[in-house]
């Protein structure tokens, strides 16, 4: 096994560019031909389009007793990946939309986040649950939910939200690996976007953050598919003269809140974008952590999230619901030079990640 640095990744040209659906794919083959425990089951995972790609091929290699579809019945069979998982199984189940864990609240958040606890450290829930989250083509108000903020507050649970392929494939391995329930996020806009990812297994391990990008003016947090908007908005603004360090924080929880605080108390202001409504969001923890350990260090803080109403179909209201490169840099601009005149960049130049390619931060 090797294992890359995570505040650094590989260099490019090191690995291939591969794609968000295919690095993730490899994770789940490299695991299951190194550990027979693991096994890869939910709604359509071996359906002739493979949850978007994701688990291709597995059910060819490893059968239909490790890579098979279940009913839709998500409280039930999170009971069933449980009970495998406090067995020895190292399960991972796939629900394909974030949405509907809600369907399965008890038995993650009273069974899977606790068991490990109430006995004593006797028993491990080894158990990984993908979900989905984001627009595509205006699934509105059940289907593009980002509702991670819940489970970073349950102790017990571990969050991961994945911007890139190659963080996809290291943190799938790592959280394979992990002796406890990990709530594994994945924004669907990231699928068709490329990274530099090596051939070999490694891992992305929790607690780590990662400087993506360096800058001297604002500290810009982005989670999930808002770190490439965030790159995004920062090319925006360096024309604009706004030197923008962008952090991927990764692992939500355990999050590494140390790098995201030595970054603000430098550049003294802080903004963190959000796949998700803003009030008691992970951008409130994030901003709440850094004043609560900065103390009086001067530090501004804005969040950029969700508009406050429901997830909307209409590709209209989408556009006015969903942060987007445009609005995190003229966000920030105004922070940065508040005297100055409003300004925004250019519309065409403020497209959306899955409106254009995208290789990564390396």
């Amino acid at each position: 096994m090797t294992t890359s640095t995570p505040e650094k990744g590989p260099n490019p040209g090191e690995g291939r560019l591969l794609r968000y659906v295919d690095a993730l794919c490899e994770a789940f083959a490299q695991e299951m031909r190194r550990d027979e425990s693991v096994f890869v089951f939910g709604l359509d995972v071996d359906d002739h389009k493979c949850i978007q790609g994701s688990t291709r091929g597995l059910l060819q290699e490893f059968g239909a007793e490790r890579v098979f579809t279940t009913p839709l019945s998500e409280d039930a069979m999170t009971g069933v990946a449980i009970g495998a998982a406090m067995a020895g199984m190292r399960p991972v189940h796939t629900h394909i939309r974030m949405d509907f864990l809600l369907l399965c609240m008890n038995q993650l958040v009273n069974i899977a986040a606790k068991a490990r606890y109430m006995y004593g450290g006797s028993v491990s829930v080894p158990l990984v649950v993908r979900s989905m989250i984001g627009k595509s083509w205006g699934q509105g108000a059940q289907h593009s939910q980002a509702l991670h903020s819940m489970f970073m507050h349950v102790p017990g649970l571990k969050v991961v939200a994945p911007s890139n392929a190659h963080d996809v494939k290291g943190c799938m391995i790592a959280a394979i690996r992990d002796d406890n329930p990990v709530i594994f996020m994945e924004h669907r806009l990231l699928y068709p976007t490329e990274a530099y990812v090596p051939e070999a297994a490694y891992e992305v391990r929790p607690g780590k953050a990662r400087v993506v990008a360096p800058g001297e003016d604002v500290t810009v947090v982005g989670i999930s598919n808002m770190v490439v908007e965030c790159l995004r908005a920062r090319e925006l603004l360096a024309e604009a003269g706004v030197s923008a360090e962008v952090i991927d924080p990764i692992w939500l929880a355990p999050l590494d809140i140390d790098t995201i605080v030595e970054s603000a108390r430098r550049t003294k202001r802080l903004v963190v974008a959000d796949n998700g409504w803003t009030s008691c969001g992970a951008s409130a923890e994030i901003v709440a952590q850094v004043l609560e350990r900065a103390g009086d260090a001067g530090i501004a803080v804005k969040r950029i999230g969700f508009e406050p109403t429901t997830c909307p179909p209409s590709p209209v209201l989408e556009a006015k619901f969903y942060p987007n490169p445009g609005t995190v840099a003229a966000t920030i601009h105004a922070m940065v030079r508040p005297k100055d005149a409003p300004w925004t960049p250019d519309p065409e130049r403020t497209k959306l990640a899955y409106q254009t390619q995208f290789r990564g931060p390396f």
